[in-house]
């Protein structure tokens, strides 16, 4: 009898969940620390991965194109401006340190991806290319490392060595 592509074993599950803790970690970002959410979260990743070959956001409805869904892959474009702004992102898979600690409290996060027909209508303008958020952001620098990032702010952690927000500079 053949699994259910809904059906995601414990064995499986833990090993995403396992690579996803290494690689977050690692890179300066911190999972959301409820384990349940967490694992529910994670068994959308694996079930979007089957069914479209990539990994979309389990909180967003994907069209199983890739090139549509670039913008959503997790972790998708809105995943930093969210941590930035708001303490974690979309779906909360992701939290910031401040939200982790304590410091700061969780609030409600408005959909930062365009809506259908706003994608639609810019494809239109440019000839038919997807349109994804981040195209014009701030460079910021790591000074430590080198490390270059585009993004509204610097991240909470330099993910190549560890350097604190402070010591990245916004680069010309």
């Amino acid at each position: 009898m053949s699994k259910s592509i809904e059906e995601v074993s414990g064995e499986d599950l833990q090993k995403y969940l396992d690579r996803l803790k290494h690689d977050v970690e690692s890179s300066g970002y911190h999972l959301n620390p409820d384990e349940d959410m967490t694992r529910d979260l994670i068994r959308g990743l694996i079930v979007n991965q089957r069914r479209n070959s990539y990994p979309s956001c389990p909180c967003r409805l994907a069209s199983g194109d890739i090139e549509e869904d670039l913008d959503i892959i997790c972790p998708c474009d809105y995943r930093d401006p969210d941590l930035d702004e708001y303490g974690m992102c979309y779906c909360a898979l992701y939290v910031s340190g401040d939200v982790l600690s304590g410091e700061k409290a969780v609030s409600p996060i408005p959909e930062r991806r365009p809506s259908p027909e706003e994608r639609a209508k810019a494809r239109a303008e440019t000839g038919g290319a997807p349109v994804h958020a981040g195209l014009s952001k701030p460079v910021w620098r790591c000074r430590v490392c080198g490390y270059l990032c585009g993004r509204d702010q610097p991240p909470e952690k330099c993910p190549i060595c560890g350097a604190q927000r402070e010591r990245f500079e916004r680069f010309m």
